[in-house]
């Protein structure tokens, strides 16, 4: 893809820091420099935006991209319905993991010593596995960007493109979501109570 290299090169000659350019497209300064080495493409939103700051066309700032992400969206298939929820179990395990391998090691040394390290130490690999797992089905939502960067070039309005987007999204998942980051947290701020309390 060529979009990584387009937004340095129109980044460089308006003298924008990537922090800088972050702050006009709304995102963070780490999305900026995965989307500069390829890492992640920008969805449709960011591509405007993008397009608006460097004063430049949209064809213009993804130029030759367009027919690599047809060949793409080809080879890959749809993006099902099972494919999003694999990817959402696969990140909420990572996301347990991550906080595993916080959490567990003073506790696991504490009580168990050095069987307690080599539980610690699987832990890691373990997490390190899940995010490989993550990062491989992330590649799967690029093409899914990629589709409604297809759709937008080929007159589709935004609105439609997000319409599709927020199907199945619901506020009771929202709702689901907080809650469940309260408990967690309160459950953590319980634990280490209980283990500073010994």
């Amino acid at each position: 893809m060529e979009l990584g290299k387009q937004i340095r090169k129109y980044r460089n000659e308006r003298s924008l820091s990537q922090d800088a350019l972050a702050e006009q497209v709304f995102v963070s300064r780490q999305t900026i420099s995965n989307w500069e080495n390829d890492k992640s493409y920008p969805d449709v939103n960011s591509l405007v935006l993008l397009s608006e700051t460097f004063e430049v066309s949209l064809d213009q700032l993804i130029k030759g991209d367009v027919e690599k992400m047809k060949e793409e969206i080809e080879k890959a298939g749809p993006v099902s319905e099972a494919d999003r929820k694999r990817f959402d179990r696969l990140s909420l395990l990572f996301g347990v993991f991550f906080l595993l391998i916080l959490i567990t090691p003073f506790p696991l040394e504490h009580f168990l010593s050095r069987v307690g390290i080599a539980i610690w130490i699987g832990i890691v690999a373990a997490g390190g596995y899940m995010a490989y797992l993550v990062e491989k089905e992330k590649k799967k939502f690029d093409i899914q960007s990629y589709r409604e960067i297809v759709a937008f070039t080929e007159g589709k309005t935004l609105s439609e493109i997000e319409k599709a987007r927020e199907e199945g999204k619901r506020v009771y998942q929202k709702i689901f979501l907080a809650v469940g980051a309260g408990a967690l947290g309160l459950l953590v701020s319980l634990f280490f109570l209980y283990v500073l309390g010994m």
